[in-house]
């Protein structure tokens, strides 16, 4: 799916799409990966692991608008620019990529060309009104201030964005009800991470313990009767007092359910936690309402979601991140002797 400029967004079954381009949600999820690979050890993926992750840097650098500091996201195969600035949402990916390169990347360019970014691009959220948006930039502001602590720039905007999303669940949240928006629609889990790093890391008691009520919430509503994982479908998503969207269901909730939980994890050592990580992480291996894999051993693909019945033929750049991004933080924690990664109930 990569070539000398990024990684390509879509695929036909397993063929790159070129017509489709490249955007910056997806080089951002692949600059992560890459910095998780090499805390990983990198293998076997060896020097290529390097030269990839410069690549999909190099791409969130020329996504940088200077003349607006957005970050743009759509780019054509010609390699021109398809807006002036992206959405907020992705903004805020390039923002938790560069935020984890500053924080993680043993490469010394890498390390500083992401601490430059990031801090050219941290200012525009401070406009920002997407939650997820804010949620990501939180996630990246955690990845910085793990090498930079101290930064009272960073510092101050963790704690407005934080801000935010608290009263976002005090506007919205009942017993019924414990969620921040009168809809739950994607990258649910991120909102709870969000907060359960911030709670622990500023440190804000109220934020960790709403983190956890989300989240717990959130998992109930996504397991079935049988004991598998089924994420709210994004045909339809699950309103307030309405009915949940059981399909089409989307790789990368399942990703940003093993990361929150396991963060969960981190947070209280209790090990139901891992328990419903490995839960997310095993939809994608076939233990979801239709008894198909996603994940394509044969390509090293991650198909697009799955239908009522049927899995996607195609194996787009978001989806194969989602399972490799999942795998590597699943592997992570065992490297942190994390427990219960034993069969889920």
């Amino acid at each position: 799916m990569s070539d000398g400029t990024g990684i390509l967004q879509h695929a036909t079954f397993n063929v790159p799409n070129y017509h489709e381009g490249y955007c910056t949600d997806d080089n951002a999820r692949s600059f992560i990966l890459c910095n998780l690979l090499d805390e990983l050890g990198g293998r076997p993926l060896g020097e290529s692991l390097d030269r990839l992750a410069t690549t999909y840097l190099a791409f969130l650098s020329t996504a940088m608008n200077r003349e607006n500091g957005r970050f743009r996201n759509f780019m054509s195969h010609g390699r021109q620019w398809l807006e002036e600035a992206g959405s907020e949402d992705s903004h805020a990916r390039a923002l938790w990529a560069l935020g984890t390169g500053a924080g993680r990347s043993h490469n010394d360019g890498h390390r500083r060309l992401s601490a430059q970014l990031f801090e050219r691009g941290l200012p525009a959220v401070a406009a920002f009104t997407s939650p997820r948006a804010w949620a990501f930039t939180l996630l990246g502001i955690h990845e910085f201030l793990g090498r930079f602590p101290g930064h009272e720039a960073v510092e101050a905007l963790r704690k407005a964005l934080t801000q935010k999303l608290l009263t976002r669940w005090q506007d919205s949240a009942t017993e019924q009800w414990p969620w921040f928006e009168s809809s739950a629609t994607y990258d649910n889990a991120r909102l709870c991470q969000a907060l359960l790093l911030s709670g622990q890391a500023m440190p804000h008691p109220e934020a960790l313990e709403i983190g956890l009520k989300s989240l717990r919430w959130l998992a109930s509503v996504q397991k079935t009767r049988e004991g598998h994982f089924r994420p709210i479908g994004n045909h339809g998503f699950y309103e307030r007092d309405g009915a949940h969207a059981d399909f089409d269901q989307q790789p990368v909730e399942a990703l940003a359910m093993v990361s929150a939980c396991l963060e969960a994890f981190r947070a209280t050592r209790d090990a139901a936690w891992p328990r419903e990580a490995k839960r997310a992480f095993e939809w994608f291996l076939g233990r979801n309402d239709l008894g198909l894999p996603l994940y394509d051993s044969s390509s090293g693909g991650c198909r697009d979601g799955l239908h009522p019945e049927e899995a996607s033929e195609n194996q787009g750049a978001e989806s194969t991140l989602s399972f490799h991004l999942a795998r590597a933080e699943m592997s992570l924690a065992e490297h942190e002797h994390t427990p219960a990664l034993d069969a889920a109930p």
